[in-house]
C-alpha cells in the first residue's frame, strides 16, 4: 500500500471511531444549520479535527481541502476530505454515512479512502493500481441491460439547486425503464455501490468536490466511468455527476438527454 493511501486509511479509521461513539449519543450533539437542508455537528467537526491532525503529523507541508475548515495550505499535494458525506442520515440515527479522503497530486487524483464505520466497509484505490473492499479487488457490474440494472440517485436539496421539475422527469424516466433506483444518501457510498457492483449506475446534481474525489476514482480504477451530467471532466467543480458501467452508464445518458438538458440550463 502507498504511503500517502496508508496514512489516509489511518485517518479514515479514526475519523470513523469518532462517529461511532457520537452515533451513541445523538441528543447530546451540538448541531447547526449551515444552510437549507445542510447541518454540521460536534461529530463533523471532531472527525474532521481527527483527520487533519494524522495527515499533519505524517505530512505537515500538505494542503488541506475538507467540508468544515474550508481550504488550507499550498503545496502539490491536497487532501480532499469530507468528515462526514451522510450527515442527515447520521442526526436522525439512519446508519448510512462514511468518511471520505481523496488525495490529490499536481490537480489529478491519485489515492483515495471511503470508510463505513457501520459496516466496518473501506473501499480503497489507488491510480493504476485498482479499487479494493476491504482489500479484495471489485469490479462494477457486468449488467449490460438498461431494463435490469438498479440505478442510485439523490435529491436536490440546496435552495440553489432545485431544479426539480428536470430532475423529477429524469428520476420518472429511469423509474420506468431500470429495475429500481435507490436514494441511500451518502454520495461517496453510492459511487463506491457502483464500483463494488452493487448498483449499476449513479447520478446526483449539487453535490461538493469533497463529497466526490475520492468515490470517483474508486468507482474509475473498479473499470466504471464518471462525468458531469453534460460529459465533461468538471464535475468536481459542478457538481453534477452521472457514473456506471460503461454500458449502464451510456444507456441512462441517451434515454435523459433532454432532462440533463434541461437541469444544466
Amino acid at each position: 500500500m502507498h504511503a500517502l493511501l496508508n496514512v489516509a486509511v489511518m485517518a479514515a479509521r479514526r475519523a470513523g471511531a469518532v462517529l461511532g461513539r457520537n452515533f451513541k449519543k445523538l441528543n447530546k450533539l451540538n448541531v447547526e444549520m449551515k444552510g437549507h437542508n445542510d447541518y454540521v455537528s460536534d461529530a463533523d467537526r471532531e472527525a474532521e479535527a481527527a483527520i487533519i491532525n494524522i495527515i499533519h503529523k505524517h505530512y505537515p507541508e500538505h494542503a488541506i481541502l475538507a467540508e468544515e475548515s474550508g481550504a488550507a495550505g499550498e503545496s502539490d499535494t491536497v487532501w480532499i476530505i469530507d468528515p462526514l458525506d451522510g450527515t442527515t442520515n447520521f442526526l436522525h440515527g439512519l446508519p448510512i454515512f462514511c468518511v471520505s479522503i481523496g488525495v490529490q497530486v499536481n490537480g489529478r487524483m491519485e489515492h483515495a479512502v471511503v470508510y463505513d464505520p457501520m459496516r466496518e466497509e473501506l473501499f480503497t484505490a489507488s491510480r493504476g493500481v485498482g479499487a479494493q473492499l476491504d482489500q479484495h479487488k471489485i469490479r462494477v457490474s457486468g449488467n449490460i441491460e438498461l431494463q435490469h440494472a438498479l440505478i442510485g440517485t439523490g435529491f436536490p436539496f440546496r435552495q440553489a439547486d432545485l431544479k426539480l421539475e428536470p430532475y423529477l422527469s429524469m428520476l420518472g424516466k429511469v423509474v420506468r425503464n431500470t429495475a429500481g433506483v435507490r436514494r441511500p444518501g451518502a454520495a461517496a457510498l453510492d459511487l463506491c455501490y457502483v464500483a463494488a457492483g452493487r448498483l449499476d449506475a449513479f447520478w446526483e446534481t449539487g453535490l461538493q468536490s469533497w463529497d466526490l474525489a475520492a468515490g470517483s476514482l474508486i468507482l474509475r480504477e473498479a473499470g466504471g466511468i464518471i462525468s458531469g451530467l453534460d460529459g465533461g471532466e468538471n464535475y468536481l467543480d459542478t457538481g453534477h455527476v452521472l457514473a456506471g458501467t460503461p454500458r449502464i452508464y451510456r444507456g441512462l445518458a441517451k434515454l435523459c438527454a433532454g432532462d440533463i438538458k434541461a437541469i444544466l440550463s
